[in-house]
């Protein structure tokens, strides 16, 4: 007959005893009773070492024989002898244990059964006698032996042992309600046993513990000890099993709604497929499927975007979620993953392109044109970014629109004025409420194509603050190694922009940082001078704005006077956006008339431009300042094209005596020891003097008497009070009364008949400055005859 590979080979022997079938767990033997006191254990024993396992008395286990001393020791006692002891191995990874690696308690267990496997491996089930402890090692070949010694339990009945045992009792049938896999037979086998050890024993070998623990509770021998250890480890595992019971009971009601909804879900389109009919959702999700299909997106993209529309699909429409997740695919199927228009360069169209925008900038238009000839030549070749820097209204953006127009490529401008949150760029992560892409992603979506022109306007205006700095995420946008794999943060997959033509435009690049500037080839553009004003008012402007304004050449005919007039009293620019908003309002002043019937004003000179546009704003002032005496003349560099700046000298007094030479080398340097005065108390002071000379009765035309030079005549033929050119410089003025040439000094009467009192060498009475009150004047000899002498003092300014 031939046996079932997968059944064990049953081999019986002589002695009925060893082949009798297993009893039920906890079950005690018929001749159990008999042996628990450990009478029918022999004092001489052999020795079986276990692994990871501690038999309790009274306990069925089954152990499989795989080392050669077991195998020896099973050979040699069965079936003369039945009962051996097994020992727990302190390691379980020592192969040939010794006296110093098992523990010294184990127990004596009896042999129910052997079996004997097809691959030649050995089992046996035994079951648990009694406590042993060894006494003595005695043989260690073939197998252990040991003289031992049987332990007797200890512990007195009391009330408590009656509660530890109930409470045991009802710990372990929770157990076996939250634990699905133990028979209910386990239920009946637990009330049948009566006694506190054997109930103990019984439960810490089914209980999960470790071997040290188990260990613990075998050389226990207090058996309400051994009660309360296994009470407190039943605790525990209660407490694991109703969590996990807890958290499976979850899971599966989740599991069995979400189930229940997928079902009716099939059997709702089921139906309405059978109908024709589809509900709103399921049409608005598969018009999404298509889209996405259609959108193009690389593959890591395109599985992104599947599921999330995964995840849309089994949320309901009324959950925010539903929401957030449709307009970020909505955002992913507008963008432009393939969409690309085809590059028309010529270099001939283009420069003809440029002519027609633009005027003179030729060296400019020659750089674009050598831009423009090496993508032609190469397309794949990565060039520098451009960088338009010059001040406002040259045309910096114009000349984007240019290249755009001349490559055949779609325009964006964005303008990064007064950014500061870098969020702007890259966007806000979809958790925060209301999250939207950046704006590049933005204006990339709105362009409709992945190869626009991109100018990205202001670039010296960018700010940085707590929110991030804006410039740093535009080292990555600029930079050709990096930008082909850019990732906002709203869309959280990469977005080629390596096919984009950026173009950065700023009026100083002080502010820029170097890492940027370095991603750029900057092109300076400067302003215009009034010639080139001219010519681009004439050839642009003046179109434009007739246009604009819905004249016609035949309302108005501009003279070339009348717009270098605007150009020079009403504008002051680099660039020619204020020439063209000037150039509009007179066009709309002839509008007025035209639309009132009162006919056109045919020919525009600079009368009818001063009566539309009011006073000069802008004054020339070269020629009214350098005719004035003691005014320099300098020059200043400005975005709007340069300017003049002017320094007129003024006088200032000086206390104390001075050096005359060194008076004379300070005032010839234009350096005054006392410090600036403002024009406004030189022109005082000036005052003063005229009404001064009123009061002594000299007449203003005398007074002011000048030689051929045009500056006033002091006394005895020198300049007063005046900065002279150094070939005309003379020694400083004496204060005293200007007079003419040889006119008499007035004398002591004069000076009585003006109320000054007599003149005297010594101790007379001082004049006032007119222009500094505070200040004495000076006298013309000190009492000792000592000469002193005013200094004129004057500063440029």
């Amino acid at each position: 007959m031939s046996q079932n590979p997968d059944k064990p080979l049953i081999i019986p022997d002589d002695e009925s005893e060893i082949i009798l079938g297993q009893p039920p767990s906890g079950e005690a033997r018929p001749d159990q009773s008999a042996r628990a006191d450990g009478s029918a254990v022999p004092e001489t024993v052999a020795v079986l070492p276990v692994r990871n396992m501690v038999i309790f008395p009274g306990t069925v286990a089954p152990l499989a024989i795989g080392r050669e001393r077991s195998r020896r020791l099973l050979e040699e006692i069965l079936p003369a002898q039945k009962i051996i002891v097994t020992v727990c191995q302190k390691d379980a990874k020592t192969d040939d244990p010794g006296k110093d690696d098992l523990f010294q308690v184990g127990t004596a267990v009896i042999v129910l059964k052997l079996l004997r496997m097809e691959d030649g491996n050995q089992n046996i089930i035994v079951q648990g006698i009694s406590r042993i402890k060894v006494r003595e090692w005695l043989a260690f070949d073939p197998y252990l032996k040991a003289r031992i010694s049987v332990l007797q339990e200890a512990g007195a009945a009391t009330t408590e042992t009656e509660a530890l045992v109930a409470g045991a009792r009802q710990l372990a049938k929770r157990v076996i309600e939250l634990t699905p896999n133990i028979p209910d037979e386990a239920a009946v086998v637990l009330n049948n046993i009566e006694q506190p050890g054997a109930l103990a024993d019984f439960l810490a070998a089914n209980l999960p513990m470790e071997i040290s623990a188990r260990q613990t509770l075998l050389e226990e021998l207090d058996y309400n000890a051994r009660l309360r250890r296994v009470t407190g480890e039943l605790q525990h595992h209660v407490e694991v099993l109703e969590l996990s019971d807890k958290i499976q009971n979850q899971i599966k009601s989740n599991i069995d709604k979400s189930q229940r909804e997928y079902y009716l879900q099939e059997q709702l389109k089921a139906i309405q497929k059978e109908l024709g009919q589809a509900d709103d959702k399921t049409v608005e999700i598969e018009q999404l499927r298509g889209k996405l299909n259609a959108a193009g997106m690389p593959e890591k993209v395109s599985a992104e975007a599947m599921r999330e529309l995964g995840r849309m699909e089994k949320i309901s429409t009324a959950s925010p979620e539903y929401a957030v997740i449709r307009t970020y695919l909505d955002i992913m199927c507008e963008l432009p993953w393939n969409k690309a228009t085809v590059d028309q360069i010529d270099v001939n169209r283009a420069k003809k392109i440029l002519n027609a925008d633009h005027y003179d900038l030729e060296k400019v238009k020659r750089r674009i044109l050598e831009y423009l000839a090496v993508r032609k030549l190469a397309p794949e070749s990565r060039g520098p970014i451009l960088c338009f820097v010059g001040p406002p209204g040259v045309g910096k953006t114009s000349l984007g629109q240019s290249i755009a127009r001349a490559l055949g490529r779609n325009f964006i401008r964005m303008s990064l004025g007064g950014m500061h949150d870098e969020a702007e760029l890259r966007g806000h992560r979809r958790t925060y409420i209301g999250a939207m892409p950046g704006r590049l992603i933005q204006e990339m979506r709105k362009g409709g194509s992945n190869n626009p022109v991109f100018m990205l306007d202001e670039l010296d205006k960018v700010g940085a603050d707590f929110r991030g700095d804006p410039t740093s995420a535009l080292l990555e946008v600029l930079d050709p190694a990096q930008n082909s794999t850019f990732q906002d943060h709203y869309l959280n997959v990469p977005f080629d922009l390596s096919k984009v033509m950026f173009i950065a435009t700023a009026n100083y690049m002080g502010p820029v940082p170097p890492a940027l500037k370095d991603r750029m080839e900057v092109i300076e553009i400067p302003g215009y001078t009034q010639k080139e004003k001219l010519h681009i008012a004439v050839n642009y402007l003046m179109k434009r704005q007739l246009r604009e304004n819905g004249l016609k050449e035949d309302h108005v005919k501009w003279t070339e006077p009348a717009i270098n007039a605007i150009i020079a009293d009403y504008t002051r620019e680099a660039g020619v956006r204020e020439l063209e908003r000037q150039i509009g309002t007179v066009c709309r002043g002839i509008a007025v008339r035209v639309a009132a019937g009162k006919g056109a004003v045919k020919t525009i000179d600079p009368k009818v431009v001063a009566s539309y546009l009011g006073p000069i704003r802008y004054e020339n002032e070269v020629a009214l300042r350098t005719a004035m005496p003691g005014v320099a003349t300098g020059l200043a560099y400005t975005p709007a094209g340069g300017g003049y700046n002017f320094h007129r000298g003024c006088p200032v007094p000086r206390q104390g005596r001075a050096e005359t030479h060194r008076a004379d080398r300070r005032h010839h340097e234009g350096i005054g020891p006392g410090g600036l005065q403002p024009c406004q108390e030189q022109a005082q002071a000036a005052r003063h003097r005229s009404a001064r000379h009123n009061e002594r009765g000299r007449s203003r035309s005398r007074a002011g008497r000048r030689r051929a030079q045009g500056r006033p005549v002091g006394r005895n033929g020198h300049v007063h009070r005046t900065c002279k050119p150094a070939d005309q410089h003379a020694r400083p003025a004496r204060c005293g009364h200007d007079r003419r040439d040889n006119a008499p000094r007035p004398g002591p009467a004069h000076r009585r008949r003006q109320g000054k009192g007599p003149c005297r060498k010594a101790g007379r009475n001082h004049e006032r400055h007119p222009a500094f009150p505070q200040q004495a004047r000076p006298r013309r000899r000190a009492a000792g005859g000592q000469k002193r002498t005013q200094v004129p003092l004057c500063q440029n300014r």
